[in-house]
């Protein structure tokens, strides 16, 4: 496969496409040998001062497979890891990264990894500090953001309500 050059896109043009169509982005599920979870406390919108699991958009021209490592690195500081697909979700933000003049539409490839490497060495772009939770832990915290929660709650992937839409016609 060859590797293909991803650029950022100025400012005014992202904005533009933020307002007028879906992102895509991908979601680490993070857990270590314990079965814990990790989660970083977001610095940026959408969801900033909330727990939320690593991750981040896929760019423009961008396969799916080196998005997936890109984000592996930076996130986690990792060379490559093993995944499992766990599904599509929709993620709905009523703000975005610039502020609140227009909602956000992410729709998330969801991945689960398993990693057990110290806390200390992840980056602080995008979260303050990380965590390790417990499932409960994560579904009972107030300050966990509802769509980390959906990764570990019944019905709550994009297709299941495709699925139960067709079902009901």
């Amino acid at each position: 496969m060859s590797e293909c050059k991803q650029t950022m896109l100025p400012e005014s043009v992202f904005k533009t496409v933020i307002e007028s169509t879906p992102l895509i982005s991908i979601d680490l599920i993070v857990r270590n040998d314990a079965g814990k979870i990790l989660l970083g406390k977001r610095l940026n919108r959408p969801a900033q001062g909330y727990w939320f699991v690593p991750g981040g958009r896929v760019l423009k021209d961008e396969t799916i497979e080196n998005a997936f490592a890109r984000l592996v690195k930076q996130e986690l500081g990792c060379e490559s890891l093993t995944s499992t697909f766990k599904g599509v979700y929709e993620h709905f933000y009523d703000d975005n990264f610039y502020g609140e003049a227009f909602s956000t539409h992410y729709i998330v490839l969801a991945y689960e990894v398993t990693f057990n490497d110290d806390l200390h060495t992840l980056p602080l772009e995008q979260h303050s500090k990380y965590k390790w939770f417990t499932p409960g832990e994560l579904l009972e915290s107030e300050m966990t953001h509802a769509h980390s929660k959906w990764y570990f709650q019944k019905n709550t992937q994009a297709d299941c309500h495709v699925t139960r839409s067709l079902n009901q016609h």
